[in-house]
C-alpha cells in the first residue's frame, strides 16, 4: 500500500512483485541533469530549484483506480486528497479532505464533513460529490475497482446530501472507516472515462487534482514531472518543481550523489550504504522499514469460478513440502550475509514497526532452520532420492523449481544464489528467473516460487486483504487483487471477524490469529524485515519531515510529507558534515522531525513493493 507496499500501493499482483523489486530511489535537488534537455535547460537558466526522486520502478499507471506499484500509488498521494491522511508523528489518523468524522449508534453508517478549502487544480470546488461519485464508482465499475475495490466491498450506499457532506452506509460494522486509503478523483473529469480497466490518465497534462502537487508531464520508464499546487489547502511546497526519474542502475544514482548531482537516494543496499557513509555533506539514514521481504510459492493458481490455471510445480500443493523448503532457508545468513545487518530477522507477516500487529511464532510452531528434518519431511511426502541423488517429483523426474526475480534487485539474486546452495543439499534444482517485468508470469501462475515484499500501512487491512478468497481473479483472464492465488475459509472466517471488530485490542488479537494462520499454512515464507537506509546531501536540503518522527523514512511515506515539507538549503554546500538537514518544528500542524529516519517501500503495498 503504500500496501498498497499500496510495496501499498495497491491490490494486485502486479503491486506485489513490482514491491519487492523496488529498491533503488532516488532524489536529485535544483540544477539536475536533464530529462527532456530543452525544457530542463530554460528551467536551470531560470534558476528554478528541482526535487528530483529517480526510481528503480516503472510507473504501471497513473490512473488511481489501477495503479499498484508504489511509485504509482506515492504520485498519487502526492496529487489527490484521500478522506483521511496519517500523522507523520505517530501514524493516527488525522484530517485530509475530510476535517471529521462520525459513525452512527450501531456503526453502520458513517458521516463525514469535507473541508470546503479545497480546490481541484483547474479551479472547481473539491465536494462531497466528488468523493460519491468515487466510492460509486468503484462499487459499480469492475475495472474501478482494480486496486481498491477492497475498501468498498462492505458499502452498501454512498451518498452527498450536500457539498460538504458524505454519507457511507455499511452492510456490517467496518473498523478500517478512517483509513480509506482511496485517492478521491474529480467527478467532473473523470465521468467522461469510459473503459476504466483500460484507461491509464497519462495523455492529457496537467492532470487535475487536489493535492499539494500538479501532474504536469509522463514519459513512460523515463519521468514523471510535477509542479506545486499553489492553492493547496494547507500550504505550497517548497521547490519549483518534483520530478521522478527511472534509474535502472542504483549505482549511477549513489555516484551522482557523491558528485553533488542528485541530493537523496534511497534503497541502498549495504555496499552502497558502506561507501557514504563519512562522505562530506552526506548523511546516511537506517532505521527500521515498513516492509517484509518473503518467499511465496504458487499453491495452485485459481479463479474465482473454481477453474485452476498456469503450471506451478504439483509438489508446492502439499503442506510438508513447503515446509520443508523453508526449514531450510537459513534466515540468519540473510540477514547476516545479504542485507549484513541493515534487516530483522523475519518472522509473522507484519513488521515489528507495527507493534499493536506484529506477531511471532513461538515454541514448535516456529519454522526453525533444521536442513535434516526437512529432507525427512520431503521422505515422508514422498519426494525421495534417486542414484543420483536427486528429488524426484510423481513422474519421476527430478525437482527443479523456478523462482521469478527482479532483475534490477540484487537481493532477490544473493539470496537466490543461497536458496541453490541450500534446497542443492536437499537434492532439489533452482533455476532463477529474473526479469524486469516479473508480473506477466506471476499473473498467469506460470511460477513456482517467486520473491514477495509488501509496504505495510499503519492499518494492515489491506494487505490482510489480498490472501482472501475474494481477491482471486474472477476468472483464470483476469487480473485480481490476490497476492499470490491463497484462499483458504479459515483465514477468509477470522478476516471477516477483524474487519468488523471495532475494539482495537480484540481487532489486533483476531489480526495476529490470521497471522498464525498464514504461517502454519506454509504459502508464504518472510525471511527478513528490511531496514529503510537512505541517504542525502545536507547541502541540498535545509530541512523535510520525516515519518515517522522516531526513526521515520522519506520516501514511501503513509501521505507526503517528506516532498511537501522538503525546504532547499539557502547555500552550496556546508562545511558541517553532521548536519542532519532535518529541522524541529511545526508547519501547518504536521511535525517536521529532527534526526533522520528511513521508511522502506509500498504498496502496495508494493510496495514494495515495492508494490506498496
Amino acid at each position: 500500500m503504500d500496501t498498497h507496499d499500496q510495496f501499498g500501493g495497491r491490490g494486485t499482483a502486479l503491486r506485489l512483485l513490482a514491491a519487492a523489486g523496488a529498491a533503488a530511489l532516488t532524489l536529485t535537488v535544483g540544477l539536475v541533469t536533464p530529462l527532456n534537455p530543452a525544457p530542463q535547460q530554460a528551467e536551470a537558466k531560470d534558476g528554478k530549484k528541482v526535487l528530483t526522486v529517480a526510481v528503480a520502478q516503472s510507473v504501471d499507471s497513473l490512473s488511481p483506480f489501477l495503479a499498484q506499484r508504489l511509485v504509482s500509488t506515492s504520485l498519487h498521494r502526492l496529487t489527490y486528497e484521500y478522506l483521511t491522511n496519517y500523522s507523520a508523528k505517530d501514524n493516527s489518523a488525522i484530517a485530509g479532505l475530510a476535517t471529521k468524522w462520525e459513525p452512527s449508534a450501531d456503526k453502520l453508517t458513517w458521516t463525514y464533513t469535507i473541508r470546503d478549502n479545497s480546490k481541484w487544480s483547474d479551479g472547481e470546488q473539491a465536494t462531497a460529490e466528488d468523493a460519491a461519485w468515487t466510492f460509486n464508482k468503484m462499487m459499480t465499475d469492475e475495472g474501478a475497482a482494480t486496486a481498491n475495490g477492497s475498501f468498498v466491498a462492505n458499502f452498501k450506499k454512498v451518498t452527498a446530501p450536500s457539498p460538504t457532506e458524505l454519507v457511507i452506509e455499511l452492510k456490517k460494522p467496518q473498523a478500517t472507516m478512517a483509513a480509506l486509503d482511496v485517492p478521491i478523483v474529480p467527478k467532473h473529469v473523470w465521468e467522461k472515462v469510459g473503459d476504466f480497466s483500460k484507461f491509464n490518465n497519462d495523455k492529457d497534462f496537467p492532470v487535475v487534482g487536489n493535492g499539494p502537487f500538479i501532474l504536469t508531464g509522463y514519459k513512460a520508464d523515463s519521468y514523471v514531472r510535477l509542479e506545486p499546487n499553489k492553492s493547496f489547502w494547507r500550504g505550497t511546497p517548497k521547490f519549483d518543481e518534483l520530478v521522478f526519474k527511472y534509474y535502472k542502475d542504483g549505482d549511477a544514482a549513489v555516484a551522482a550523489l557523491q558528485k553533488g548531482e542528485v541530493s537523496f537516494v534511497s534503497g541502498l543496499t549495504p555496499a552502497q550504504s558502506a561507501a557514504l557513509r563519512g562522505e562530506e555533506n552526506v548523511t546516511v539514514n537506517d532505521a527500521p522499514g515498513r516492509r517484509f521481504y518473503a518467499l511465496a510459492t504458487n499453491p495452485g493458481a485459481q479463479a474465482k469460478d473454481g477453474k485452476k490455471f498456469g503450471d506451478g510445480h504439483e509438489s508446492l500443493l502439499d503442506q510438508r513440502v513447503r515446509k520443508a523448503l523453508f526449514m531450510a532457508v537459513d534466515r540468519k545468513t540473510v540477514i547476516d550475509k545479504v542485507f549484513q545487518g541493515h534487516a530483522a530477522e523475519g518472522e509473522g507477516y507484519i513488521p515489528p514497526r507495527f507493534s499493536t500487529y506484529y506477531w511471532k511464532p513461538t515454541g514448535s510452531q516456529k519454522i526453525a532452520y533444521d536442513p535434516d528434518r526437512a529432507a525427512r519431511l520431503l521422505d515422508e511426502a514422498g519426494y525421495r532420492k534417486n542414484g543420483d541423488g536427486k528429488r524426484v517429483g510423481k513422474n519421476g523426474r527430478p525437482i527443479t523449481y523456478r523462482v521469478l526475480c527482479h532483475a534490477t534487485d540484487p537481493q532477490d539474486k544473493a539470496v537466490g544464489q543461497y536458496l541453490e546452495e541450500w534446497w542443492g543439499e536437499l537434492g532439489i534444482g533452482v533455476t532463477l528467473d529474473c526479469r524486469d517485468n516479473v508480473s506477466d508470469p506471476w499473473l498467469a501462475g506460470e511460477y513456482d516460487l517467486a520473491f514477495d515484499g509488501w509496504s505495510v500501512n499503519p492499518d494492515p487491512d489491506f494487505v490482510l486483504s489480498i490472501h482472501t478468497c475474494a481477491a482471486l481473479p474472477a476468472t483464470p483472464k483476469d487480473i485480481g487483487a490476490t497476492d499470490n492465488f491463497i484462499c483458504d475459509k479459515k483465514y477468509d472466517d477470522l478476516y471477516e471477524q477483524q474487519l468488523a471488530e471495532y475494539d482495537p485490542a480484540k481487532r489486533a488479537e483476531l489480526i495476529k490469529r490470521m497471522e498464525s494462520r498464514l504461517y502454519d499454512t506454509g504459502y508464504m515464507n518472510v525471511m527478513a524485515y528490511p531496514n529503510a537506509v537512505e541517504a542525502y546531501r545536507t547541502d541540498h536540503i535545509a530541512s523535510i519531515t520525516t515519518m515517522p518522527e522516531a526513526a521515520g523514512n522519506i520516501y514511501g511515506q503513509d501521505g507526503y510529507w517528506s516532498w511537501w515539507s522538503a525546504t532547499p538549503a539557502a547555500g552550496e554546500s556546508s562545511d558541517d558534515s553532521s548536519q542532519t538537514g532535518v529541522i524541529i518544528g511545526i508547519v501547518a500542524g504536521v511535525v517536521v522531525l529532527a534526526g533522520l529516519g528511513v521508511f522502506l517501500a509500498r504498496r502496495h503495498h508494493a510496495t514494495v513493493e515495492d508494490r506498496e
